[in-house]
């Protein structure tokens, strides 16, 4: 059985007095787990935008790949920090999926 999970809720109102502490519900418990997957999917979908910037010169409006891309692709960041946002990506979303699987 999990130990129940309390938090500090105010500051004392009196000098002497000890701050009230209040148990923290399973809803305060979710808003925060909410809040993290939130952050992760943030970042996830900011180091994609990243990734798609590197790749969206061989394609066209409708997602067709240019001719020029048969001349092979080098970002223009360097493989070392492509490759790294690809890894970043990876990251982020095994997070959101330990938070969705409860682990």
């Amino acid at each position: 059985m999990m130990p129940e999970l309390r938090r500090r809720v105010s500051v004392a109102t009196r000098m002497n007095e000890p701050p009230s502490v209040v148990p923290v519900t399973a809803l305060t418990q979710l808003d925060h787990l909410l809040k993290v997957a939130g952050s992760i999917s943030q970042d996830a979908n900011k180091t994609w935008a990243e990734i798609w910037g590197e790749l969206k010169r061989l394609t066209t409006g409708g997602g067709l790949v240019v001719p020029d891309a048969e001349k092979g692709f080098v970002p223009e960041c360097g493989w070392p920090e492509f490759l790294e946002r690809f890894w970043l990506l990876k990251h982020y979303l095994d997070s959101i999926q330990r938070i969705c699987d409860k682990q």
